[in-house]
């Protein structure tokens, strides 16, 4: 015998702004959750990574999977600085500042419910992005829009302007231990 579900709605619809940052890991992953959530309850979402660009994950190819309701943009060329980076610190700024652009275009679009700009925060830290512009692409978006900005160092005004700020701590991770990173878990 199945168990009636319910179908909870609030009173009165809001947009957020979260926030998904910390050391630990999982806030991309995190931010996938909510993709898988709303795309659930029949929301279309974008799923923008400024950073990772040049690393195959499997988040690329589970985006697909919930075509057409989501959609995945790749915008940076890897992480900036780090792990053997082959490009100049103009050529990651460029592709930053066109993957804003992107976000400006979507967040204003009215044609999604959920924005994800996946190392955004990392992206700011990092210099790449500007501190007005992620401003920007949060006062400016809809009432009704739920928009989720991930990756570590997120800057204090942003967290001040989020409606929800969530903190990743690594107590511990298999790489500290000298285990690589595990396909499916890692990426």
């Amino acid at each position: 015998m199945e168990t009636e579900v319910k179908h909870l709605e609030p009173v009165k619809k809001t947009g957020l702004t979260v926030v998904i940052t910390g050391n630990g890991k999982g806030k991309t992953t995190s931010a996938l959750g909510i993709a898988l959530r709303a795309v659930g309850h029949g929301m279309k979402v974008c799923f923008i990574q400024f950073m990772k660009g040049d690393i195959h994950s499997g988040e690329l190819d589970s985006i697909k999977r919930l075509a057409p309701e989501a959609e995945m943009h790749v915008m940076g060329k890897g992480f900036c600085g780090i792990m053997g980076d082959p490009y100049k610190f103009s050529e990651h700024r460029e592709d930053a500042q066109k993957a804003i652009a992107l976000a400006k275009e979507k967040i204003t679009s009215g044609a999604y419910g959920v924005v994800i700009l996946d190392e955004i925060n990392n992206s700011l830290k990092l210099k790449l992005v500007d501190l007005p512009q992620v401003l920007d692409l949060i006062d400016g978006k809809p009432p009704l829009l739920h928009l989720v900005l991930t990756g570590r160092d997120a800057h204090p005004e942003v967290k001040k302007r989020a409606d929800t700020v969530s903190e990743i701590v690594e107590i511990k991770h298999a790489f500290q231990q000298g285990i690589e990173p595990q396909k499916g878990i890692d990426y």
